[in-house]
C-alpha cells in the first residue's frame, strides 16, 4: 500500500493546483504622488462615474460643478474612502476565513524492525487526523464575522458622510470668502472717495485733520481686509480640492455653484428626523452590528467547552500485513474554557457601554446641532432686516442728495455703514448654512446617491491579485 513514484507525483500536484501564490506589490512614492498631480475633473473615467450616479448623461463637464457633483468627484478620487473600502474587503474576507472547515492533517512515520528482517524490516505508518467541529462553532465563527462585516460596511458608510461633510463645508467656506472679496473690493473703492472727500473738506477748514486721519487708517485697514478675503478664497479653493481629493490645480478655471447649501429639512419636521436619525445613523447601526459580534463572539467561547472530536484512521504496513486502525480523540475540557469565557463577557459588556456613550454624544450632538441651526437663523433674519432697512435709508439718501440736501461725505458715510452692515449678514448667511450642514451631520439624512457610489471602488485597480503560496 505505499505509493509509487508517479502516483505520489500526481497526488502532490493536484494538491498543489488549487494554491494562490504570492506576487509582490511594492509600492512607489513617486509613481503615486504622479497619479495624484495628474488627476483632472475631466478625467474620462469620472465622467462615466458621474454619469452612472445622476439622472443621465448631460453636458461634460459641468457647466458648473455643485454640491452633489463635487461629491460624486471626491467619493472617485478621495483617499479615504480607499482606506474605509479597503478595511471592509478585510472584514469581508473574514467571513471566508470563518466559514472554512478545520483541515485534516496527514502525518506518517516510518519504523525499523531490528530482529526480523524478513519480508522487510521496514515498516511505514500513516494517521490521518480529521477534527469534527461540535456545538455549531462554525456558524458561531461565520455570525461573528457576518457582523463584523456588516460594521466595517457601514463604517464605510460614515466615512462617506465624513467626506461629503467636508466638501459642503469647504465649499460654504469658499463661497463666503469670495462674497467677502468683493463686498471688500466695493468697501476700498467707497473709502477711496472718503479719503479724497474729507481732504477736499480738511483743505477748507470744514473737518480736522484728525477726521482725516481716521479715514485714511479705515481706508488702511480695508485693503488689508481685502487682502486678507483674498487669501482666504485662494485658500478656501486649495482646501476644497483637498476635500474632493484632487490637486489645488484641478479647480483652475472651475466654475463652481453654491447653489443647494440653504435648502434645509422643515420645522415640522425635525422631531421625527431626531428619531429617525437614533435608528438610522451609520454609527449608530455599526455600534449595533460590533455588539452581535461580540454576541457572537461569546456564543463561541461557549460553545468551545465541548471538545471537538478527532477521528484518526490509521494504516500500518507491517513486514507484509496490512493493519488498519480507526481512533477517535477528543479534548478533555477540564477549565470549561473559563478564562476565554469571561474575556467574552468583559467585550460584550464594553460594547454594550460604548453603544450607550455613543447614543448620549448622539443626542447632545442633534440638539446642539438643532440649537445651533435655529439660532443662526434668528441672527441671520435681525442681519436681513437691519440691512433691508440700511437700503432704505440709503436710497432716501441718494433722492435727498441729488436735491442738494446733503453732502457727498454724508452719502459715502451711510454706504460705508451698508457695507459693514452686509458683511456681518454674509457672516450670518455663512454661519446658518455651517449650522445647517452640523445639523445634517447631526440626523445623517441619507446620502443623494445610490449605495455603489461609495462602496464600490471606482477606479479600476493596476495591480496583480493578491496571492499566497501554499
Amino acid at each position: 500500500m505505499i505509493l509509487s513514484g508517479p502516483r505520489a507525483t500526481s497526488i502532490g500536484l493536484l494538491l498543489l493546483g488549487g494554491c494562490v501564490h504570492y506576487h509582490a506589490q511594492p509600492i512607489d512614492p513617486a509613481r503615486t504622488a504622479q497619479e495624484h498631480a495628474a488627476r483632472s475633473l475631466t478625467a474620462p473615467g469620472l465622467r462615466a462615474f458621474v454619469e452612472a450616479n445622476t439622472e443621465g448623461p448631460g453636458s461634460w463637464p459641468p457647466r458648473a460643478w455643485d454640491l452633489r457633483t463635487l461629491t460624486l468627484a471626491a467619493f472617485y478620487f478621495q483617499p479615504d474612502l480607499d482606506v474605509a473600502r479597503a478595511r471592509w474587503s478585510v472584514a469581508q474576507a473574514g467571513r471566508v476565513t470563518a466559514g472554512e472547515r478545520p483541515n485534516p492533517v496527514l502525518s506518517a512515520s516510518v519504523g525499523y524492525n531490528t530482529t526480523t528482517k524478513a519480508p522487510s524490516p521496514w515498516i511505514p505508518f500513516a494517521v490521518l487526523d480529521i477534527p469534527i467541529e461540535t456545538a455549531g462553532k462554525r456558524g458561531h465563527r461565520l455570525a461573528m464575522a457576518s457582523s463584523l462585516s456588516e460594521a466595517a460596511r457601514l463604517e464605510l458608510a460614515t466615512s462617506a458622510w465624513q467626506v461629503r461633510s467636508r466638501v459642503r463645508a469647504r465649499l460654504v467656506d469658499l463661497w463666503a470668502a469670495s462674497e467677502e472679496r468683493a463686498l471688500r473690493e466695493g468697501q476700498q473703492d467707497l473709502h477711496r472717495d472718503n479719503v479724497r472727500l474729507l481732504k477736499l473738506q480738511w483743505e477748507a477748514g470744514a473737518v480736522s485733520a484728525f477726521e482725516l486721519i481716521q479715514a485714511r487708517l479705515a481706508a488702511d485697514a480695508s485693503r488689508l481686509a481685502l487682502r486678507e478675503a483674498e487669501r482666504r478664497s485662494a485658500v478656501g479653493r486649495a482646501r476644497l480640492a483637498e476635500a474632493v481629493g484632487v490637486p489645488a490645480g484641478a479647480l483652475d478655471g472651475v466654475s463652481l455653484s453654491f447653489e443647494g447649501l440653504d435648502t434645509g429639512p422643515p420645522e415640522s419636521s425635525l422631531a421625527e428626523a431626531r428619531s429617525q436619525a437614533l435608528r438610522s445613523r451609520t454609527d449608530i447601526l455599526s455600534a449595533l452590528a460590533t455588539y452581535a459580534g461580540t454576541q457572537a463572539a461569546l456564543q463561541l467561547e461557549i460553545a468551545k467547552q465541548y471538545p471537538d472530536i478527532h477521528l484518526g484512521p490509521a494504516y500500518e504496513y507491517d513486514q507484509g500485513d496490512d493493519k488498519w486502525t480507526l481512533g477517535l480523540g477528543l479534548t478533555l475540557p477540564l477549565n470549561r474554557n473559563r478564562g476565554p469565557i469571561a474575556e467574552a463577557e468583559a467585550r460584550r459588556a464594553e460594547a454594550a457601554a460604548s453603544f450607550g456613550a455613543l447614543q448620549a454624544r448622539v443626542l447632545a450632538e442633534i440638539d446642539q446641532a438643532l440649537a445651533g441651526y435655529r439660532g443662526a437663523l434668528s441672527q441671520l433674519s435681525e442681519a436681513e432686516e437691519l440691512v433691508d432697512n440700511l437700503r432704505r435709508e440709503e436710497k432716501t439718501a441718494r433722492a435727498i442728495f441729488d436735491l442738494g440736501e446733503i453732502s457727498r461725505s454724508d452719502l459715502v458715510a451711510l454706504q460705508l455703514q451698508l457695507g459693514a452692515t452686509s458683511l456681518a449678514r454674509l457672516d450670518a448667511i455663512a454661519r446658518a448654512r455651517q449650522a445647517l450642514g452640523a445639523l445634517e451631520d447631526a440626523l445623517q439624512s441619507p446620502l443623494p446617491v445610490s449605495d455603489e457610489a461609495w462602496q464600490s471602488p471606482p477606479r479600476s485597480a493596476t495591480a496583480h491579485p493578491p496571492e499566497e503560496q501554499p
